[in-house]
Parts: C-alpha cells; sequence; structure tokens
C-alpha cells in the first residue's frame, strides 16, 4: 500500500482566514502579504548543503507543507502535504562589476517578491540565492504571511543554520511542538466569553484608526523597511524594562510605545495592532489597546 501524499487537513487560524481571504480577493494585483528576507553571507558557501538543509526544514515542519484550499461548503482549510520539493534558485552575477552585481540582485529580488504564490499548491515558500562576488552571496527567501510569521523567521533560521553545520541534516535538532496544537489550543477555547469580553473591553470605539486617508486611491504596494539607530542609553533602559516584567518582549515595548505615538497623533484612544506567542507557523492575532 502506498502513503497518501496527504497528511493532514487543518483548519485555519482566525488572522490566516483573514490572510486568505485577501490573497483571492484580488488575484491580480500585488499581494502584500508575500514577505521577503535578504541575508548577506561571506565567506565559502556549500550552496547543496545550504540547499540541502532548506529541504530538511520542510520535512521537518508540517506547517511548511501546507497548501490553503476551500471546502464545497466553503470552509477554508489547510493540506499538509507528506513531502514537498524547495523551491530553489541560483544566479552567479560574480562576473560583473560590485556595483552592477547589487543592482541587478535587487532586481532580482523584486522579481521574486512580486511573482505571487498560489495558496493551494505548497510551499509558499522559495529560496533564491546569488552570488554577487567570489565569496560573497545574497540569500534570498521569499514567502506568503499566511505561512509563517515574524516570531517564527529567527527560530527557522536557527535551525536552518544548525542543519547547515551538520551538512543539511535536522536529525540533531530537538522534536517540533506542531503547529496543529495551537490550532486544537485555538479550538477548545471560549468564543462567546472571548467575543463578550473584547466588546466589554472595547465599547464606546465606532471605528478603526485610520492612519492614512480613506480617500486614498492609489495602488498597492508593498511595505518598506525605515531603519533607525537607539542609543545605547535607551537600548540599555529598554532590557532593563523588559527585565522587570516576567513574559515582556521588546517587540511589545516597541509595539505599545508606536500605538501612544499613533494616538497621539490621530487624537484617538483604540489602536490595533498584530502580534503573536510563540512556535513555528502563522499564530499572528490582532491586538487592541486602549489609552487609559
Amino acid at each position: 500500500m502506498t502513503d497518501s501524499a496527504l497528511v493532514g487537513v487543518w483548519p485555519l487560524s482566525p488572522l490566516q482566514e483573514g490572510l486568505l481571504f485577501h490573497a483571492v480577493y484580488d488575484e491580480e494585483g500585488i499581494d502584500v502579504y508575500v514577505e521577503q528576507m535578504i541575508t548577506g553571507l561571506e565567506g565559502k558557501l556549500d550552496s547543496a548543503v545550504l540547499r540541502a538543509s532548506w529541504q530538511a526544514l520542510l520535512d521537518r515542519h508540517e506547517s511548511l507543507r501546507a497548501g490553503f484550499q476551500r471546502r464545497a461548503s466553503g470552509a477554508p482549510v489547510q493540506l499538509i502535504m507528506r513531502r514537498v520539493t524547495l523551491p530553489w534558485r541560483e544566479e552567479d552575477l560574480s562576473g560583473l562589476d560590485a556595483d552592477v552585481a547589487r543592482a541587478e540582485s535587487e532586481r532580482l529580488g523584486i522579481e521574486e517578491r512580486e511573482r505571487r504564490f498560489d495558496l493551494a499548491v505548497p510551499p509558499l515558500l522559495r529560496v533564491l540565492l546569488v552570488k554577487v562576488g567570489p565569496d560573497e552571496y545574497r540569500m534570498m527567501v521569499t514567502l506568503h504571511h499566511i505561512l509563517l510569521d515574524g516570531w517564527s523567521l529567527p527560530v527557522l533560521m536557527r535551525e536552518l543554520w544548525t542543519c547547515y553545520e551538520a551538512g543539511g541534516s535536522a536529525h540533531g535538532l530537538p522534536p517540533v511542538t506542531p503547529y496543529r496544537e495551537y490550532l486544537a489550543w485555538l479550538a477548545r477555547q471560549n468564543k462567546e466569553e472571548a467575543m463578550a469580553a473584547w466588546r466589554k473591553t472595547l465599547a464606546g470605539a465606532d471605528e478603526p484608526t485610520l492612519v492614512a486617508p480613506a480617500e486614498y486611491n492609489g495602488t498597492l504596494a508593498h511595505s518598506a523597511m525605515v531603519s533607525g539607530r537607539a542609543s545605547k542609553e535607551l537600548d540599555q533602559a529598554l532590557r532593563d524594562l523588559t527585565r522587570r516584567f516576567h513574559g515582556l518582549t521588546l517587540n511589545t515595548v516597541v509595539q505599545a510605545a508606536w500605538a501612544l505615538v499613533v494616538g497621539k497623533l490621530t487624537g484617538r484612544r483604540d489602536r490595533s495592532r498584530s502580534g503573536w506567542g510563540s512556535r513555528s507557523g502563522s499564530g499572528v492575532s490582532t491586538w487592541r489597546c486602549r489609552r487609559c
């Protein structure tokens, strides 16, 4: 008897349902939930081992082998495949002038990010390795946000380099905490109690807080990153703050500070953002805050 290609049918988390809705609502335009992480690598690199390491992660994590579809009833599900092959691509630009190679690698990265995923066909992750110098590379990881969130990505990257050091094997990694356990926990929660608690908390909030003009009619575009550097004094003060409160992360502090700034600029006390607990997968959930 041959093994089935399908090993699981899972529900979606609430935010995954929202991401799926937006992804299929307009299948022609830019999918703003396609994300990309670019890592610069220097030194001797075995691209075959790196490729094998990524494949080992897909084999290890069921959630990375998910495709998203709807039942005949319309209910969304994620189908977990037994085996998927990593979409891997290599480009060698090391023969070009350094500035030209850099510019061409940027073009290739943009091209990768603008290429939409078919959410029904896993994996929703692909890797482009660009050689821009004799011992210099840019690894471009493009993925859909429905698959993985920002909290889980560093976990995945630590596992990647552990696999690389082991010659492309994940055998030395600890057992995986399955993402399906988080989905099962969600299903056990009392939704009516949660709804009642949020209605009480958000009583009087009549509309979302707009951070851009409501009449804006421009085309969709990918988000961009704005970087800044904190002083040593601020960095230490933030670390001291997080140590004083058990379970408080630096990200939570920054998100709360951003919410206060948005509230001041918009003149509103209610803001909403997205956040996540822990484990590898897409556990994003919207959180709302009200200034006292």
